[in-house]
C-alpha cells in the first residue's frame, strides 16, 4: 500500500499533523497513533454535536476512542465515491456522491430519493440533514414507524383488539417504541397465546383425573381442600399415635399453660401464626379426629372445606375421622393432587376455560402479529434513513472532530476547540481557556500538574448550575480570591453568574514573579501592622471602658486620677533605639558609598538576590505549563504535552485595553495626591550627593573637615581616642600585679 504523504506543523511543543483533505481522512489509519494529540475524549461536557458523537461511540460508554474514530472514518469513506466530500463540512449530501457499490449503498440512495419524493422534491439531486431528520421525526410519530413495536395508537379503530393488547401488556410487560410510548412486541404476543394454550392443555386433563368425583371442578376443589390441611392433619394423627404409644407423652405434646399465658399477654386474632402452630385438635390416644367441632380456631374454615369437598363426597357424612379413613382419603385424591400441582403458573392461569378456548379459536393472535409485521416492514426504511443521517453528519463534522482529536489545530489556530466551554470575564481580563468540570475536587487533584494558575468557578443561570475551570495565563493575580465574582459566556452566547470556589496558584509570567517577593513582604508588613493596631485598639478600648466604669462607680484613686509623669527610662530607651537604627543606616550607607561607580551593580545584585529565586521558579514552571493535565482530568486521554507558552498564554487571557481610536483624558478629578514622585526624586538627589561627596567631586566647595579624606582622619583619631582608655585599663592591673 502506498504511504500517504502527511504534513506536520509545530504547535504546543509537539509536531501536529495537518488534516485538511479527504485523502487525509481516508489514510488516517496509516498515521502512527503515537503522533495523535489525543487518544480518547468524552461525548459530554464538550462543545460538539452530541448526536454525532453518539453515532461514533459504538459501545455507548460515553467515550470516543481512537479505534471508534478510525471505524467512523472508514465507514464514511466506504460510502462516498470521492473522500474529498468529507472535507466539505457541509450538511447537504449530493446524491451522486453516494457509493452504491458499498454495503447498503444502493438502499441508502433509494431511501434518499424516497425521502425527497415524499417531501414533494422528486428529482432533486441533493439531500440535507434537516430533511432526513424531519423524515425520521415523522416516521417516529407514525403508528407504524419501523421499530417492530405495536402501539395502542395503531389500534384506535379496533377496540376489542386494543383491549386485548392492553391486557397482554399489563400481564407480560411492554416495550418502549421510538415515539417513547409503551407498545406490544412479538415476544409478548407469542408468550401470551402459548400460555393460553398450555392452560387449555392442562384443563383438558381434568376429566381424566376425577378421583371418584362427578366432575373435574369438584375433583379440583377436593384436591385443593386436602392439600391445604394435609400437613396439619398428619401432624395431629402423629401426635395421637405417639400418645397412644406412651401416655406420658400426651401432656408434652399438648399446649402448656405457660404457652397460653404468653399468648394471653398480646392481642390475638384467629389468623395469628402462634395460634395456627398449635395442634389441630385435642390430642386423643384413640387417634380419632372429631369432625363436628373442637378444631383449632385458625383451621376451622380449612377443615370445613375438607369435610364439604372431600370427606362427604368420598366417605359420606362422618362425625369423626380415623387414621385409616384419612389414609384412604389421601390415596384416593393423589391423582387429583398431582394434576393440580401441574397447573401452569402463568399470568393467565386463572383464565376460565371458555374464555381461553374462545381466544384461541379467534384470529386475534394472527391480527396482532400481522400488525407487528406491518410495523417491522418500515424498519428497513428507518435503518437506511439513519444511515443517511450518519453519512451527512460525518460529512459535516468529521473533519472538525479530527482537528480537535488527532490534532489540536482548532485550539492553536484560535478557532474554538471543542473542549473550550466559553469565555470568563473577571478581574479586568477575559479567559478563553475554560473547561467544563463535573467534580471540581477530583479534577483539581490532577489538573494541578498543569503548572497553570487555575480558578474553579460555580456558574449559575436561573436554576441551572455548572462548574468550570478557567486558566489565567497572563497578568497579575493579586486580586483573585475565593468568592470573587464575574460573568461567564458559554459558546452559545448565554451569560452565567460565576464565582470563584477554588484556586490553584502558579506563576503567570516571569515579570509577575519578579515583584512577587516585594508584594509578599508588603502584605506581611501590612498584616502585622494591622494586627498590632487592632491589638492596641482593643487594649485602649478596654482600658477606657474600665476607667469609665470606675469613674461611674466613684472608685478612682488619687494615684490613678493624677496625670502620669513621663518615664525617663522609657525616653532613654527610645533614644538608644533610634541611635542604634541611625548608626546601622549610616554604616550601610557608607559601605554602599564606598563602592563608588559600582553602586548600580550592587543595587542590581541585591534586587536579583531577592527576586532571582522567585523568577527562576516561575521560569521553570512556565516551561512546563501545559494543557494535558487539565483535559486528562476532564476525561480526555491526551497523548502530547500541549505546552502553553507565554505568547499563547497572553492570547488566552487578554487584559483590558482602551481602543486605539478612543479619546482619552488622563485628568482624574478624584485622583488621590501622590507623593511618590517627590520621594523618589529626593532619594535620587541624596544618592547623587552622597556619590559626589565620596568621590571628592565637591571638595572645592566644602571645608577641609567635611572632605572625604579629612573625614577619614577624624574617624581614625576618634577610634584611637576610644582605644586609649581601654588600653590604659588593661595596663593598670598588670602594674598592680608587679
Amino acid at each position: 500500500m502506498q504511504q500517504h504523504r502527511w504534513q506536520f506543523v509545530r504547535a504546543g511543543g509537539v509536531d501536529q499533523v495537518v488534516i485538511r483533505t479527504g485523502a487525509d481522512i481516508a489514510h488516517l489509519a496509516q498515521l502512527d497513533q503515537k503522533l495523535w494529540v489525543a487518544l480518547a475524549c468524552p461525548t459530554r461536557g464538550v462543545e460538539f454535536d452530541a448526536a454525532t458523537l453518539d453515532l461514533i461511540d459504538e459501545d455507548g460508554d460515553g467515550r470516543i476512542r481512537a479505534p471508534e474514530l478510525l471505524q467512523a472514518c472508514q465507514w464514511a469513506v466506504a460510502h462516498v465515491r470521492d473522500p474529498e466530500v468529507l472535507a466539505s463540512t457541509s450538511d447537504v449530501l449530493q446524491l451522486d456522491s453516494i457509493q452504491t457499490d458499498a454495503e447498503n449503498g444502493a438502499a441508502m440512495l433509494a431511501e434518499a430519493q424516497r425521502i425527497l419524493a415524499l417531501a414533494g422534491q422528486d428529482g432533486a439531486t441533493s439531500l440535507s440533514l434537516a430533511q432526513v431528520q424531519q423524515r425520521l421525526a415523522e416516521l417516529h410519530a407514525m403508528p407504524f414507524n419501523g421499530d417492530g413495536i405495536l402501539s395502542l395508537q395503531a389500534l384506535q379503530e379496533q377496540p376489542e383488539l386494543r383491549a386485548l393488547a392492553q391486557r397482554i401488556m399489563d400481564a407480560y410487560g411492554s416495550e418502549l417504541g421510538r415515539d417513547e410510548q409503551p407498545g406490544l412486541a412479538r415476544p409478548q404476543v407469542e408468550q401470551f397465546f402459548a400460555d393460553v394454550q398450555a392452560l387449555i392443555d392442562w384443563l383438558a386433563q381434568g376429566p381424566q383425573q376425577l378421583c371418584g368425583l362427578p366432575d373435574a371442578q369438584q375433583a379440583q376443589a377436593a384436591a385443593q381442600a386436602l392439600t391445604a390441611v394435609q400437613a396439619k392433619v398428619d401432624d395431629f394423627f402423629a401426635r395421637c399415635q405417639l400418645a397412644a404409644f406412651d401416655a406420658s407423652a400426651q401432656q408434652p405434646l399438648s399446649p402448656s399453660e405457660e404457652g397460653y399465658a404468653s399468648l394471653g399477654q398480646q392481642a390475638l386474632t384467629v389468623d395469628d401464626a402462634a395460634i395456627a402452630a398449635l395442634p389441630l385438635a385435642r390430642i386423643d390416644p384413640q387417634a380419632v379426629l372429631p369432625l363436628n367441632g373442637g378444631f383449632n380456631p385458625a383451621w376451622v374454615a380449612a377443615m370445613e372445606a375438607l369435610r364439604q369437598h372431600a370427606i362427604v363426597p368420598l366417605l359420606g357424612a362422618q362425625e369423626q375421622l380415623t387414621v385409616a379413613q384419612w389414609q384412604q382419603l389421601k390415596a384416593q385424591l393423589v391423582p387429583c393432587q398431582t394434576w393440580l400441582a401441574q397447573r401452569p403458573t402463568t399470568p393467565v392461569a386463572d383464565m376460565p376455560l371458555e374464555e381461553a378456548q374462545a381466544l384461541l379459536a379467534s384470529d386475534a393472535q394472527a391480527q396482532l402479529l400481522a400488525l407487528i409485521e406491518r410495523d417491522s416492514a418500515e424498519q428497513e426504511h428507518s435503518a437506511q434513513a439513519k444511515n443517511l443521517e450518519k453519512l451527512i453528519r460525518l460529512q459535516r463534522d468529521l473533519l472538525p472532530l479530527l482537528n480537535n482529536f488527532v490534532s489540536f489545530s482548532s485550539f492553536y489556530s484560535r478557532s474554538g476547540a471543542m473542549f473550550q466551554a466559553g469565555t470568563l470575564y473577571l478581574d479586568g481580563r477575559s479567559c478563553e481557556l475554560t473547561v467544563d468540570v463535573q467534580d471540581p475536587g477530583a479534577h483539581a487533584a490532577l489538573a494541578g500538574l498543569a503548572k497553570t494558575y487555575l480558578a474553579y468557578c460555580e456558574c449559575r443561570r436561573g436554576s441551572e448550575v455548572r462548574h468550570i475551570v478557567a486558566a489565567f495565563t497572563a497578568g497579575d493575580v493579586d486580586f483573585l480570591f475565593v468568592g470573587r465574582k464575574g460573568i461567564f459566556y458559554d459558546r452559545q452566547g448565554r451569560d452565567w453568574d460565576a464565582v470563584i470556589t477554588t484556586l490553584i496558584e502558579n506563576p503567570t509570567s516571569v515579570g509577575q514573579a519578579f515583584f512577587s517577593p516585594y508584594k509578599k513582604f508588603l502584605r506581611m508588613v501590612e498584616e502585622q501592622v494591622a494586627k498590632r493596631a487592632a491589638s492596641k485598639d482593643a487594649s485602649v478600648t478596654e482600658g477606657m471602658l474600665t476607667k469609665a466604669a470606675s469613674l461611674a462607680e466613684g472608685k478612682v484613686s488619687a494615684e490613678a486620677a493624677a496625670p502620669r509623669k513621663t518615664d525617663v527610662g522609657t525616653v532613654a530607651a527610645i533614644g538608644v533605639a533610634l541611635g542604634s537604627i541611625s548608626t546601622v543606616v549610616v554604616a550601610v550607607l557608607s559601605k554602599v558609598l564606598e563602592l563608588g561607580p559600582w553602586i548600580p551593580l550592587a543595587i542590581l545584585g541585591v534586587v536579583l538576590a531577592i527576586s532571582g529565586p522567585s523568577m527562576l521558579i516561575a521560569w521553570l514552571k512556565l516551561r512546563e505549563r501545559s494543557l494535558g493535565p487539565i483535559l486528562d482530568a476532564s476525561g480526555w486521554a491526551i497523548n502530547g504535552r500541549m505546552k502553553i507558552n507565554l505568547p499563547l498564554g497572553r492570547s488566552l487571557s487578554q487584559l483590558a485595553q482602551v481602543p486605539p481610536n478612543a479619546q482619552r483624558s488622563l485628568y482624574d478629578p478624584y485622583a488621590a495626591p501622590s507623593v511618590m514622585p517627590w520621594v523618589w526624586a529626593l532619594v535620587v538627589l541624596v544618592l547623587l550627593a552622597a556619590l559626589s561627596w565620596s568621590q571628592g567631586w565637591l571638595n572645592r566647595w566644602l571645608p577641609e573637615g567635611w572632605q572625604p579624606a579629612a573625614a577619614e582622619v577624624v574617624q581614625e583619631e576618634s577610634a584611637a581616642d576610644a582605644q586609649a582608655p581601654a588600653a590604659a585599663a588593661e595596663a593598670a592591673p598588670a602594674e598592680a600585679g608587679n
